[in-house]
């Protein structure tokens, strides 16, 4: 059985690019899951149309590269906008690509974009009247590593 009906067009417009500060990992180690770290995020903005912050030296991203090589992120940290708003951002992503490719990244080099698949969904949780509308929506980035810490372009799903 299939269903013909035509995809639905999915829109999506720019929400913000966040630039995280990271600080040094403290490895874990190899887990039943695969090799886990933890990242501090050190600093960083969040900046848009509609959204400039800063984020606060208090988040961190829970890594875990598995066994097939895919670094998975669990990310948590709070931004504060220009008006002093809080908001809380999560984010889950993956980044994979050829060896060459990662071994390029791990050595420091600069990697197009274009060369791997390095991806989030963050979501945005806040109580400030002003930023509300960041409780409603979906949003994907698209990663780029920097040699200071990664850069998000994020797109609000429509």
């Amino acid at each position: 059985m299939s269903d013909t009906a035509p995809f639905l067009a999915l829109y999506s417009r720019p929400l913000a690019i966040l630039t995280a500060q990271l600080g040094p990992a403290q490895a874990l180690g190899d887990t039943p899951q695969g090799n886990r770290k933890i990242v501090p995020v050190i600093g960083g903005t969040l900046i848009g149309p509609r959204i400039n912050a800063r984020i606060l030296p208090f988040g961190g991203d829970w890594a875990l590269t598995r066994p097939d090589g895919v670094l998975t992120l669990d990310v948590r940290l709070t931004a504060e906008a220009e008006d002093g708003a809080l908001i809380h951002v999560t984010y889950a992503g993956q980044r994979h690509g050829t060896p060459a490719v990662m071994a390029r990244l791990a050595r420091g080099e600069t990697v197009d974009p274009a060369e791997m698949y390095f991806r989030i969904a963050p979501r945005f949780e806040t109580a400030a009247p002003g930023y509300l509308w960041l409780n409603r929506l979906l949003a994907v980035g698209i990663g780029e590593r920097l040699p200071q810490g990664p850069r998000y372009h994020i797109h609000e799903i429509l």
